[in-house]
């Protein structure tokens, strides 16, 4: 297993300001591609780091996937739980903006598997 790369508070926090905007108000001006794919791997990698483990693979495509929750590893194919979501409703997850309910509800997050849901244990990762 690889060692996972530790995420500096700081740079998650600069990188989350800069979307902070659009995400308040859909119609602001969006972020460059290159701000919201740092804005949404920092902040997915913060998760990994939190939330240590191989049970759960959360996906935000484009941009990354990663996994974590500890537990049993899963190692081929589709694995067993798994949470996808488009990059502004994750980043509206990891900034306290939207609930995993809410999301789910509307259809703007998909979770799959009996601990799929665990991730929201470590959500919001920062709030503004």
């Amino acid at each position: 297993m690889t060692a996972r790369k530790k995420i500096d508070p700081a740079d998650l926090r600069a990188a989350l300001l800069e979307v902070r905007d659009w995400l308040a108000d859909a119609d602001a001006p969006a972020p460059s591609r290159a701000q919201l794919a740092a804005a949404v791997r920092l902040s997915a990698r913060t998760l990994e780091n939190t939330a240590p483990g191989s049970s759960v693979e959360v996906r935000v495509p484009p941009f990354v996937a990663v996994q974590c929750v500890a537990g049993p590893r899963h190692t081929r194919g589709t694995p067993p739980n798994v949470v996808e979501t488009d990059p502004r409703s994750w980043l509206l997850l990891v900034t306290g903006g939207l609930t995993f309910d809410a999301a789910s509800a509307t259809g703007a997050l998909t979770a799959s598997g009996t601990r799929a849901r665990e991730i929201e244990h470590w959500l919001p990762l920062l709030r503004f």
